[in-house]
């Protein structure tokens, strides 16, 4: 019978980091009081640490009260908000408190719910591996790549993955208005390139919308994506693990406007339908989940992910994007599928924690040394 160390028997020390510099900022709030309602209490202690637009990390202290809790921007000034500073290196103490000039006790694991730039992009995952802790969700390189939509397109497709056709424009470069509804089209699709939560995005139908539309995606990205328009059903799928990876059952996504926009998804209640799980016979939901474990084994994407894709009249699955960091709001699909698969709440956030925990000890064995 093993022994039990004391090291067993205390709590892990895991940071929520949440809001962010991001357009999606709201949503991370959101998805952030989900995980912290979910997590097991007796199991993890809570550290909250909340970044304001401007990019500023807050330390919300114990005057704060989980009874009425209420995520709001830490630009506000608030008696529980502290602000922090990053340390980096090999600390044993990650973090410092600047408000109180005092180091704060060590962090075991870090877990980012920061959605869109500068939280699922490779920029924040490339701070936490520079102070050497485990953190939840894909790597610097998977996260960059599953984000840039252009770059995501190009490997999909160069692995025989069935993507839309589209083009990507960057703000220096001409637009040819004819060429590009010639190649891809109308109705089509713009969007910033680096960017999720459908902001930013417009659905073009005519000719003259087509400059508006990427003019209000540059206000997002300084890239953009100009997308076929794609007819089908859309299919979501949740998936969970590093290189073993499991997929839960799809959903279906019903827009009852042009498309799921980012008001159906978090202000209107009613501006979509969601199919929990999607009605589809056991062929095509195999079929959905074996080619969403093939895009982050592509993508090389652990921990999590929830692949977005089309099914059309022909049963032909089209990928549209992959999100590292999904949403995670009490009606999001990421954690919604895996509850319908048999994982609730508070064992998906548990298995999160324990894939970075593993993550981090299998990759501490690579030599960073000659000798």
């Amino acid at each position: 019978m093993k022994k039990v160390e004391v090291d067993d028997l205390e709590k892990k020390r895991v940071a929520i980091l949440f809001g962010g510099k991001s357009a999606e900022h709201e949503v991370s709030l959101e998805s952030a009081l989900n995980i912290i309602k979910a997590i097991n209490k007796d199991k993890y202690e809570l550290i909250l640490i909340g970044i304001n637009h401007k990019g500023d990390w807050f330390l919300y202290n114990s005057n704060f009260d989980f009874n009425n809790f209420k995520l709001r921007d830490p630009d506000n000034k608030i008696d529980y908000f502290e602000k922090l500073a990053v340390i980096p290196g090999n600390n044993k103490n990650q973090l410092y408190n600047l408000s109180k000039d005092e180091k704060v006790e060590e962090v075991d694991v870090f877990f980012p719910v920061l959605h869109g730039p500068f939280g699922e992009d490779g920029t924040i995952q490339g701070l936490l591996k520079t102070i050497d802790t485990p953190f939840v969700g894909a790597g610097v390189l998977s996260s960059a790549l599953a984000m840039d939509k252009d770059f995501m397109k190009r490997l999909l497709r160069d692995k025989g993955i069935n993507i839309a056709d589209y083009k990507a424009l960057r703000k220096y470069e001409e637009l040819d208005i004819e060429k590009v509804i010639d190649e891809l089209g109308l109705p089509l699709f713009v969007k910033p390139a680096n960017l999720g939560s459908s902001v930013g995005v417009n659905k073009v139908e005519k000719k003259e919308s087509l400059i508006k539309a990427v003019n209000c995606a540059f206000k997002y990205d300084n890239k953009i994506i100009i997308e076929e328009y794609i007819a089908g059903r859309e299919i979501e799928c949740s998936v969970l693990g590093n290189v073993n990876y499991k997929a839960s059952l799809a959903g279906e996504i019903e827009p009852q406007s042009d498309f799921y926009s980012y008001d159906a998804k978090y202000i209107d209640d009613k501006g979509a339908k969601l199919s929990i799980p999607a009605k589809l016979s056991d062929k095509i939901i195999n079929k959905v989940k074996d080619i969403s474990i093939k895009v982050c084994d592509i993508l090389e994407v652990e921990d999590m992910a929830r692949v977005d894709s089309f099914l059309t009249a022909d049963d032909e699955i089209i990928i549209n994007e992959i999100n590292t960091i999904p949403g995670f709001t009490n009606i999001s699909m990421y954690p919604k599928l895996w509850e319908i698969s048999g994982l609730n709440n508070e064992n998906l956030v548990d298995k999160l924690i324990e894939l970075a925990i593993k993550r981090y000890i299998r990759d501490k064995n690579l030599k960073t040394k000659l000798n």
